[in-house]
Parts: structure tokens; C-alpha cells; sequence
């Protein structure tokens, strides 16, 4: 094996890893219905305390599911289209 697929292996690590949560699953899911959340709006929404909703926000933006945007004072959270194809296969294993 090549060093590309090593780097593509552990690419597909850190997605799954990514996913591998309830809450994260929550997650995308929620900004999938309505995108622009701040963690404050996302914290409230699913009843989660404010710093394990950082937390998770934070291991999906590392995976590549979510992607921040300054707005003034906030930031706002949304699916990127890696997070909605993640979406669309958990589906499938319903």
C-alpha cells in the first residue's frame, strides 16, 4: 500500500470517528433542518449542556462535516456537503 491510501484510511477515520457519537448524529441532523445555528441555539435545541455541544461541534468540524462562519459576535454552523452525504448514508442503515 501506497502512502496516499494510508493518508485516505486515516482520512476515513476521522470521518467516521466523527459521526460516531448520538449527539453528533443529532447534530447534523439538526443543522441539515436548520442550518446557521450557533452552539448556543444548538446547545438549547437538543437540551445539551453549552460546552459538551462545542465539543461535539468541533469533532465534526475536524471530520469535515461541519463548517463555521463568523457572524459579528457568533459563530454559525452548517452541513458541509461531506456532513450531508454522511447524513443520507446513515440513512440507509436504519
Amino acid at each position: 500500500m501506497n502512502a496516499g491510501g494510508a493518508k485516505s484510511y486515516r482520512q476515513l477515520e476521522r470521518i467516521v470517528k466523527g459521526v460516531a457519537n448520538h449527539r453528533r448524529i443529532q447534530i447534523i441532523e439538526l443543522l441539515k433542518e436548520s442550518p446557521e445555528l450557533s452552539v448556543i441555539e444548538i446547545s438549547a435545541k437538543l437540551n445539551i449542556n453549552l460546552k459538551t455541544a462545542s465539543e461535539h461541534i468541533r469533532r465534526l468540524a475536524l471530520a469535515g462535516l461541519v463548517m463555521k462562519r463568523s457572524d459579528g459576535a457568533s459563530v454559525r454552523h452548517r452541513l458541509t456537503s461531506r456532513g450531508l452525504t454522511i447524513l443520507k448514508f446513515l440513512r440507509t442503515l436504519e
